[in-house]
């Protein structure tokens, strides 16, 4: 029988131009209006992501925002005629709220505070023009709540942060009526009140690796959903008695992996499903028949693709709908539940081909110590992964590191594939969602079995075939910037160069350069990364910086001038490490940037820099 299968060789590609990649999308991040009336989303104007709006039934777009040095962080409707949204400046992390009308008029900074950060306790969907927000104004460190109200921009402190409060909960009618607090530095707590009238009085007090979350108040506003690992090794739904914590019922647990969110409908006051983040295909429990036979019919508009529902109206007649897979940015559609009819309203990236990107392969490795590990390896276009073999290939740990990477478009592994690179990406150990064990197996291991696991997963693809040896190069951002320096120092066998995004270098200098407002969870992360005393020989024993003598392979390394995560600092030293060595290190810095590059140019000359960096070395 003839294999028909196309390879790399027998089938041309197109190099997609590296700008198509990594521009601004066309259209994102779309909303509806609470009356249903009008639409909102995000779009390019000098070359930054801008707020527009327009009408539900056809029309033209009004733009409500002007911005030209950096794009929206995030917004929202605040009412029918009134939209608020976030920035910062140059990456700092500082956002400030800001209002402004649906048509772009009474344009309003509500918290035009320097070095102050907002954050959105509760959007009070109940009580129109107001929301509670949090400010560190009165202290960096802290957070303490506020009502604002949008048209007299009139703000109301709430209560006082005494120093350790991290958290709030609302009820249903925009009540603060919980707190979650660190207490002696690794036991978090959660305080309680029935009304705002009482004080907040501790109701359980548990170590920081166990987890009660309040997710949401039963309708009556008396109990709480709340995800808990206490007593199981999973995160689960349960119902339970927020005055003492008391678990009640046990309402949805999964065998492997942790449930991440839930679905409420505040219109029909039900709880209607609990949500697992899998290796593939995401895990959806239902309550509620209605909302299992609403999804059902909403999946067979899009046959083949993952959908998920972005936004609704109040009247939860009208839906936004997300759209995607792996090999596309992904569209929006208008959903009328009330005639089951679905309309295409945006392509994020109609510029991009679904047909000339590549699928994304979930498999799984076994580590040395016996952990099973899930991973992505995707491949450049004609490979499959039975006859891969002999590639050059580009390892893609993860930042967090307590966080994960899921199955879905990428647009750096994208790039990388259409470039000729397979890119490989693993849950190494402390990736959420997978259990207690797998997370605690993390702490105090950055640099040591965390790093195997990246090391065990290079060795399975070696052993595959898949690898070409002499031709592994291994990137990342943040931890996993900081993980690409691990592996070029500790195992420079592996590797053939490296790129460091925005990464930790130094265990000691970072955990001196947290924000602020990190402070309060400090003894927290000496649990989990390692105290600078007590664990001075083990940090210095895991810090790159501190053993550049170890490095033989080239670098580049990119940096955010105003990163307050991972200071400058951190690459400026390992840099000044390596060019002392003569060792061949391209360093880009950025100084309207800070945590990654957010605008367009600056990304542009990373990915460029990227591009001609791994044609050189791998």
């Amino acid at each position: 029988m003839t294999d028909h299968r196309q390879t790399n060789a027998a089938r041309p590609v197109r190099r997609i131009p590296l700008e198509d990649f990594f521009r601004n999308s066309q259209e994102a991040a779309y909303q509806i209006s609470p009356d249903g009336r009008h639409l909102s989303y995000l779009a390019p104007y000098a070359d930054r992501m801008n707020l527009f709006v327009r009408p539900v039934g056809g029309g033209g777009a009004v733009r409500v925002t002007s911005e030209t040095q950096r794009s929206l962080a995030g917004y929202m409707w605040a009412d029918n005629g009134r939209l608020l949204f976030m920035k910062d400046t140059d990456g700092d992390e500082n956002y400030r709220l800001y209002g402004v009308n649906l048509d772009g008029s009474d344009l309003r900074a509500y918290t035009d505070f320097p070095g102050v950060r907002t954050t959105l306790i509760d959007d009070l969907e109940e009580t129109p023009g107001k929301v509670l927000i949090g400010l560190n104004r009165r202290n960096p460190e802290v957070f303490d709540p506020y009502r604002l109200d949008l048209d007299t921009g009139e703000l109301t402190q709430l209560a006082e942060n005494p120093g350790n409060w991290q958290g709030w909960m609302t009820d249903h009618e925009g009540r603060l009526r919980a707190v979650t607090a660190i207490v002696d530095g690794v036991n978090t707590q959660i305080l309680y009140r029935a009304t705002e009238d009482e004080d907040f009085r501790p109701v359980l007090t548990t170590n920081f690796k166990e987890m009660v979350s309040f997710m949401e108040f039963t309708p009556d506003n008396r109990l709480v959903y709340a995800a808990t690992n206490l007593g199981r090794d999973k995160v689960a739904l349960v119902l339970m008695d927020p005055s003492d914590c008391r678990e009640l019922e046990l309402l949805f647990e999964h065998p492997q992996y942790d449930v991440s969110s839930i679905g409420y409908s505040r219109k029909r006051k039900k709880l209607l499903s609990a949500y697992c983040t899998g290796h593939k295909e995401p895990v959806r429990h239902y309550f509620d028949e209605e909302e299992r036979a609403l999804r059902e019919r909403m999946k067979r508009h899009f046959p083949g693709y993952r959908f998920g529902v972005a936004d609704t109206d109040k009247a939860e007649e009208h839906y936004l709908i997300y759209v995607g897979n792996d090999r596309t940015r992904g569209a929006y559609y208008y959903y009328n539940a009330l005639t089951d009819e679905a309309r295409k309203i945006a392509d994020t990236a109609p510029w991009l081909h679904e047909e000339e990107l590549v699928e994304m392969h979930p498999v799984t490795y076994r580590t040395r110590d016996g952990w099973d590990i899930e991973a992505y390896l995707s491949l450049p276009p004609g490979y499959v992964p039975d006859d891969a073999k002999g590639l050059p290939v580009v390892v893609n740990p993860h930042g967090g590191p307590w966080a994960r990477d899921v199955w879905g478009y990428s647009s750096e592994v994208q790039f990388l594939c259409n470039r000729g690179y397979a890119v490989f990406q693993m849950n190494f150990r402390g990736s959420t969602g997978y259990g207690r064990k797998f997370l605690e197996a993390s702490y105090k291991q950055w640099g040591l079995a965390m790093q195997d696991d990246i090391t065990d997963g290079v060795e399975w693809l070696k052993a595959k075939g898949i690898a070409d040896p002499e031709r592994i190069a291994i990137y990342g951002g943040s931890y996993g910037g900081y993980a690409a320096l691990c592996g070029v120092t500790f195992t420079p066998e592996l590797y053939a160069c490296a790129v460091d995004y925005v990464g930790v270098s130094n265990l000691f200098t970072f955990l001196k350069t947290i924000p602020p407002y990190w402070r309060p969870m400090l003894e927290m992360m000496y649990e989990q990364v390692g105290h600078p005393e007590r664990d001075r020989e083990q940090l210095a024993a895991t810090s790159p910086a501190l053993h550049a003598d170890r490095i033989r392979v080239p670098l580049l390394i990119a940096q955010g001038s105003n990163d307050p995560r991972v200071n400058k600092a951190e690459s400026d030293q390992m840099v000044e490490a390596l060019r002392r060595r003569g060792l061949p290190v391209e360093y880009m810095v950025k100084e309207n940037e800070g945590h990654g590059f957010s605008n367009q140019e600056n990304r542009f000359d990373f990915y460029r820099a990227m591009e001609a960096f791994l044609e050189k070395y791998l």
